[in-house]
């Protein structure tokens, strides 16, 4: 409240001093508290992380335990600017838990906000600047192929379900989740129906994130080809 107070009443407490405010990170923060001015305040505050804005406006203003405080949106934007990817991911998930944001209502958000800091990792973790479908699919595959795999079948019928990808000699299935962590309930709930009949039929079952297919390609390869070979060796 004090780091707030000294820099004025339109100052808002921001970034990962916000975070923790809203309960989306630890508890203990290292470093001076982060505040957030409009982008013509002239000011500086020794101890105080000074992040300035043109666009702060009213709607981004909340109060928690009578603190002036961002918005939840914006405090998730603005986390992604200044610590690791995963942590954002993190935050994401707890805002979601904690029923500060609905995940279809930041991504549309998101969406139709004007570049700024912290944009570009949400926009990543958000699935917006996704593959299509075919993208994603000829990622895939290039990394079946460069493992020297068996080439599975695409996009067919299995347990009453379009799969991505089907080895009907091994009795593998493996789905390319787009946006993975962040889609609603009813979504996830029918990947589980999904992988339950799956498992009803004796298949063996194995999800990927996007985000793996496309950054961490050597990671699925060898998780793939690990698969492959202990079915291979049973069947």
């Amino acid at each position: 409240m004090a780091a707030v107070l000294s820099c004025g009443a339109e100052a808002l407490l921001s970034h990962r001093s916000a975070a923790v405010l809203w309960g989306l990170a630890q508890s203990a923060v290292e470093g001076d508290p982060e505040v957030v001015v409009p982008g013509e305040v002239v000011r500086r505050r020794p101890g105080i992380t000074l992040h300035r804005r043109s666009d702060l406006g009213q709607d981004h203003r909340r109060t928690v335990r009578r603190i002036p405080v961002t918005d939840p949106i914006s405090t998730l934007i603005d986390l992604g600017s200044c610590v690791v990817e995963w942590r954002v991911e993190q935050a994401i998930n707890e805002a979601d838990r904690l029923d500060l944001v609905d995940p279809e209502v930041l991504r549309t958000t998101v969406e139709t906000l004007p570049p700024r800091p912290g944009m570009a990792c949400m926009r990543r973790l958000l699935g917006l600047d996704a593959l299509t479908d075919t993208g994603l699919e000829r990622k895939f595959l290039a990394i079946v192929q460069a493992a020297n795999l068996p080439i599975p079948e695409t996009q067919t019928w299995v347990s009453g379900y379009r799969v991505d990808f089907y080895w009907p000699d091994l009795g593998l299935v493996v789905e390319t989740d787009g946006w993975a962590h962040h889609r609603t309930p009813g979504e996830q709930a029918t990947d589980h129906r999904r992988d339950q009949a799956h498992a009803r039929n004796g298949l063996t079952a194995v999800r990927f994130a996007e985000s793996q297919v496309r950054y961490e390609p050597d990671r699925v390869r060898v998780a793939l080809s690990s698969v492959i070979r202990r079915l291979q060796a049973t069947s």
